[in-house]
């Protein structure tokens, strides 16, 4: 079975862990910590601007295909905040309690009903050679009126999927995978990853999964 090595562009252990567990076995990725490579900030407006800011910059250190994503959580109440500034809501050197204590806070009052949100997903994905393509998941739910679970990251112990009793962080990664927006996400991206190598591998450029 022939590795297909790739870069993801993140430099958050437990962002990394969720994407790496959603790649098939065939799939070597690594950080761009690992090869030494410091990421640029996210100075995008969209999630899907900031996941290309990463993946671009990957791709071209490291000669690998670069995978980056950018997520983040859209309350209705709050107008759509926290949405691409979810990772530094509190300040930038925020913690995942503090950015959940701050969301907690503005939504103080707000009945069930008005709790709505969703997690979004979007998955840039960079080759040396110029391609691009994005790849994009959302989850909706609501808020939960204090933190619940002790597994995940971020806004997890406070978000509940709808059809589901469970906060994300009540949830095994195994669970939280059949649900969630970074999964989504990615079992599209891999449509277009597993593309990207079969052609290069046939040498074929007229496939279209190997076009610019």
């Amino acid at each position: 079975m022939t590795t297909r090595r790739i870069v993801i562009a993140t430099a958050n252990p437990g962002k990394f862990r969720e994407l790496r567990a959603l790649l098939p076995p065939d799939f070597e990725a690594v950080t761009a910590t690992e090869l030494g490579i410091l990421l640029p900030p996210e100075t995008g407006d969209t999630f899907a601007e900031n996941a290309l800011i990463k993946a671009r910059a990957a791709a071209q250190a490291s000669g690998l295909v670069a995978l980056a994503d950018d997520s983040g959580l859209e309350v209705d109440a709050l107008g759509g905040r926290p949405g691409v500034h979810s990772a530094h809501y509190a300040g930038e050197a925020a913690t995942d309690q503090d950015n959940i204590q701050r969301l907690l806070s503005e939504l103080r009052g707000v009945p069930w009903e008005g709790r709505t949100a969703r997690f979004r997903a979007v998955i840039a994905l960079v080759a040396p050679d110029g391609r691009e393509a994005l790849a994009e998941g959302v989850v909706e739910g609501h808020i939960a009126e204090k933190p619940r679970g002790e597994f995940g990251f971020g806004y997890d112990p406070v978000f509940q999927p709808l059809g589901s009793e469970h906060t994300f962080a009540e949830m095994s990664s195994e669970e939280k995978n059949r649900w969630s927006h970074r999964a989504q996400a990615m079992q599209r991206a891999l449509t277009i990853l597993q593309d990207w190598f079969r052609c290069s591998a046939e040498k074929s450029p007229m496939n279209d999964g190997c076009r610019k």
